[in-house]
């Protein structure tokens, strides 16, 4: 992880309604830099307090050059494990062995007494956990189940559902298409060639390798010719660039399982095989799928340790970067907020800033489609529209409607089928069984209500006035307007619709901030994100359902700004859509396929600019300063003619013209776009926030539907805040601690070296 170590930058808070004082965060290398005239001991596969596997990649900085030394592992002596690093004046090693739990590497000159460095190594199992808490039980191996190219399966796996490491090839054939399985016993006579951004020629094959790391099962896949030598943390081979894709998948659903895919290595869905022929090595894991585990405390973890076996199997990279959209989006704004330094930049496509934060307007929907169709008043469509906010209702009624309330559903219905049902949370039949919720899938991060004996659930519409922007556009009645409210409703602690509405855990929302669930965009300046997003807004949602509102970027946007007071290290893209996003995703000559095509090359030089600037200024800025002049909001015409102007939320230019963001309930209730607030402050029913003056009797009336208040959007929300720390570890449900890589407020990160 040769990234995650970044220097000191500070973020200024007084504008932000989150803080009044100014913190800052700091990032210190992975060794004590005391000077340039002191050896230096630091591991560069991961942070050295969160190893796993038994081994790590130590990189020893010598004084001036090589000097006669001794490398001690636990009083072992293990100098025949290094050899000469490619940087001058190091040596380079893979220290293997390692005990469970804490291990001494020392670095002794030659015949003397007294270290020159020393380092504590914590290793960690294969299997896990690091730092993601007590692993999730039941848990369902599905290593038999998973097809490889060939079509045969990884085979049975162990109690642990670890099982034995599989490679194959694939290659490209002349005649094109998708990668197809190679026998190296009886290659086929076929094989195209590729030329990658280095301009190496080689023969278009295939290196997959598949296994299991954290209980879920990795792929990794970069251009080799079987017979030849592979690269190595100390050579690299001319099929790989040196850069990383760490490929995401998406949806959201409780895991209990190891899933059935990964995010795609090759022939991947969302961009085929357009970078692997470039040179660039692509990894990923089932549990980076959210539609399996959507975690984004264990996908980040995984990624961490799929990277760290990379790193110790094949090189350091130059630069990992995160890419597909959707669920994929909301783990790479995740990770890189609370786990920074795994990904160095981001590509998201059809993002979404977070997962938690889209719940309440998404779970709107089910509650708004139970109203209209139990209603007294009657409704049309452009009003039941006007009330959800988006471009056409159908966006609720039909694309939200897949998906929500499955996520706060514990029922057996919202898990996988792999599960068997006997394992299943049912409340009659099994009620001690497994709840198949997006919050108990996560419930090492939201703690346990203590009063339901469940996990705690930041979900909460308390306040909310459903179609307050309507009413006061003179689109609805006030008899709509208070019926709508006064039936909503709320979910019950099993996603049954009810007549009060849902109240969040306190507990599960401190923790909701704390811990880093909703992206506030905390160290988000320090990296450049390239968001790329096909305009499907306006597809019909009763054809093919989609929720992919462009307006989502701008909540990451907005949360930029309101933090960091600039937004210019976010980069958004918009092109037209084909008429629904699996022609978008699919097709290679779909606009959002041409435009990833550009998108990663020039993440990848915009990362190399960054690199290549050596002055002093912090790391925020030099991402602002080394943009490629292509590296500027813009969108693209039905022609793929480039609109090159400022992306903003319905303000002026072609783009806003052609490309219009709409909104969700929760904007049309008067929230933020910014949507970071998860239970709102309340404040008494005021007159004067509506455009037509009220009679006292409809003064009553809301008072009577809104007891407690209504939400009062000018302030922060109930238990708003930012991350307490950074690479944060958990011990049990709600419970956490610092890690030595921690960052918080005020104050930098034990580097753990001596």
């Amino acid at each position: 992880m040769n990234n995650v170590f970044r220097a000191c930058s500070r973020y200024l808070l007084s504008t932000m309604p989150l803080a009044t004082a100014a913190i800052a965060l700091c990032v210190a290398p992975a060794f004590a830099d005391r000077g340039h005239n002191r050896e230096q001991i630091r591991v560069l596969s991961s942070p050295a307090d969160l190893v796993s596997g038994g081994d790590a990649l130590v990189e020893i900085q010598l004084r001036g050059h090589e000097r006669d030394v001794r490398v001690i592992l636990n009083g072992r002596d293990v100098t025949r494990d290094f050899r000469r690093g490619q940087r001058e004046g190091t040596l380079l090693g893979l220290v293997s062995e390692l005990n469970l739990g804490a291990n001494r590497l020392e670095l002794f000159a030659r015949g003397g007494r007294h270290p020159l460095a020393t380092l504590e190594i914590i290793n960690h199992p294969i299997g896990g956990p690091v730092f993601s808490g007590p692993q999730q039980q039941p848990f369902i191996c599905t290593t038999q189940l998973f097809t490889l190219p060939d079509g045969s399966t990884l085979g049975p796996a162990d109690d642990a559902c670890n099982a034995p490491t599989n490679v194959q090839y694939v290659y490209m054939p002349l005649s094109g298409g998708n990668l197809q399985p190679y026998d190296p016993s009886n290659p086929p006579t076929d094989v195209a060639q590729t030329t990658t951004s280095e301009g190496h020629t080689v023969n278009y094959i295939v290196r997959l390798e598949t296994g299991t790391i954290n209980r879920g099962i990795y792929q990794i896949a970069f251009l080799h010719e079987p017979g030849t030598r592979l690269p190595t943390p100390g050579r690299r081979t001319p099929g790989w660039n040196g850069n990383l894709l760490y490929a995401f998948g998406g949806g959201c659903g409780a895991a209990y399982n190891q899933g059935l895919s990964t995010g795609g290595v090759v022939n991947n869905l969302e961009i085929g095989n357009d970078m692997l022929r470039l040179g660039f090595a692509q990894i990923t894991s089932s549990l980076n799928v959210l539609g399996t585990e959507c975690n984004d405390l264990i996908s980040a973890e995984t990624a961490m340790m799929v990277k760290e076996y990379f790193i110790k199997r094949f090189g350091v990279s130059g630069h990992t970067i995160g890419i597909a959209g959707s669920g994929a989006s909301m783990q790479q704004h995740l990770l890189s907020q609370n786990y920074p330094g795994i990904l160095d930049g981001l590509v998201p496509e059809r993002s979404f800033p977070d997962t938690l934060t889209i719940f309440p307007g998404s779970g709107d929907c089910p509650l708004l489609e139970h109203y209209f169709q139990n209603a007294t008043e009657q409704w049309i469509e452009d009003q039941k529209t006007a009330v959800s906010g988006f471009f056409q209702y159908g966006t609720c009624s039909h694309a939200w409607f897949n998906y929500q309330p499955r996520w706060v559903d514990p029922r057996a219905s919202s898990c996988s089928a792999i599960v068997p049902r006997e394992l299943l949370y049912d409340p009659i039949t099994n009620p001690g069984g497994a709840r198949c919720d997006y919050f108990t899938n996560a419930v090492n991060a939201y703690g346990i209500n203590p009063a339901s004996g469940f996990a705690g659930r930041s979900l909460d519409n308390v306040g909310v006035q459903y179609g307050l922007h309507a009413f006061n556009a003179g689109q609805i009645s006030f008899a709509q307007f208070a019926e709508l409210n006064r039936e909503i409703g709320g979910f019950d602690a099993d996603a049954n619709i009810v007549g009060s509405r849902t109240v969040a855990d306190p507990e599960a929302l401190r923790l909701s901030y704390q811990t880093g669930r909703v992206n506030e965009t905390v160290g988000l300046n320090e990296l450049p994100i390239l968001d790329v997003r096909s305009y499907v807004d306006m597809n019909d949602p009763t054809v093919v359902p989609d929720v992919h509102m462009r307006f989502t970027s701008f909540s990451t946007r907005f949360r930029l700004m309101a933090l960091h007071r600039s937004t210019a290290n976010q980069i958004i893209w918009t092109t037209p859509s084909l008429g629904n996003l699996l022609l978008d995703i699919t097709d290679p000559n779909s606009p959002l396929r041409q435009e990833m095509r550009e998108a990663i090359p020039t993440m990848v030089q915009w990362l190399d600019n960054i690199d290549a600037d050596h002055s002093h200024r912090s790391r925020a800025e030099k991402v602002v300063r080394n943009k490629p002049e292509n590296a500027a909001d813009a969108c693209f015409t039905a022609s793929m003619e480039r609109i090159v102007e400022p992306a903003t939320y319905n303000g002026p230019g072609e783009c806003n013209r052609l490309y219009p963001s709409f909104g969700d309930p929760r904007i049309a209730a008067g929230a933020p776009v910014a949507l970071d607030i998860l239970k709102c402050q309340l404040k008494p029913v005021d007159p004067a926030d509506y455009r037509e003056p009220l009679t006292d009797d409809q003064l009553a009336q809301l008072r009577e539907i809104f007891p407690e208040g209504v939400c009062d959007y000018r302030r922060p929300g109930i238990e708003q805040q930012l991350i307490s720390a950074t690479w944060l570890s958990y011990t049990s449900p709600g419970e956490f601690e610092r890690t030595r890589e921690s960052r918080s407020p005020g104050g930098g990160r034990d580097d753990g070296a001596e």
